[in-house]
């Protein structure tokens, strides 16, 4: 049984770090601005195996530190609780989403009406572009 729900920072903090940033310190993956985002997690038969983490600002709303357990990966998770995080936006009034997506997964972020900007940045080695998406535009 699938199950999404608000989750305080501290728990997503280990799948963060497990998932994205394996090499580096718990720290590493903690955010300055934790504590005015809001968080959600995908449970599995009680068992958290997914998170994000929502923030919405003057600029529209940014998600980030999405994460899934590597063993459960390709089931659709994540999808399902990016959709969920998409819609609750919306319902919260705002007009764009946004992430910064590493260039690799740029594809999947796609698939949920995600475009690419010209914003590329690296990070900890990694290349990353910054892609949107304006809620007032279909599915």
């Amino acid at each position: 049984m699938l199950n999404i729900r608000k989750i305080d920072k501290e728990t997503t903090w280990a799948i963060r770090q497990k998932v994205l940033w394996p090499g580096r310190a718990l720290e590493y993956v903690k955010l300055e601005d934790d504590d005015v985002g809001m968080h959600y997690g995908l449970f599995v038969e009680n068992r958290l195996v997914c998170v994000i983490s929502l923030f919405i600002g003057p600029d529209g709303a940014q998600f980030r530190k999405f994460a899934t357990l590597e063993e459960e990966q390709g089931k659709g998770y994540g999808s399902e609780l990016l959709r969920y995080l998409i819609n609750e936006a919306r319902q919260r009034g705002v007009d764009r989403i946004w992430c910064n997506s590493r260039k690799s997964k740029s594809d999947y972020y796609r698939k949920f009406g995600l475009e690419e900007t010209n914003l590329l940045f690296v990070k900890g080695g990694i290349e990353y572009v910054v892609m949107e998406k304006y809620l007032s535009s279909p599915e």
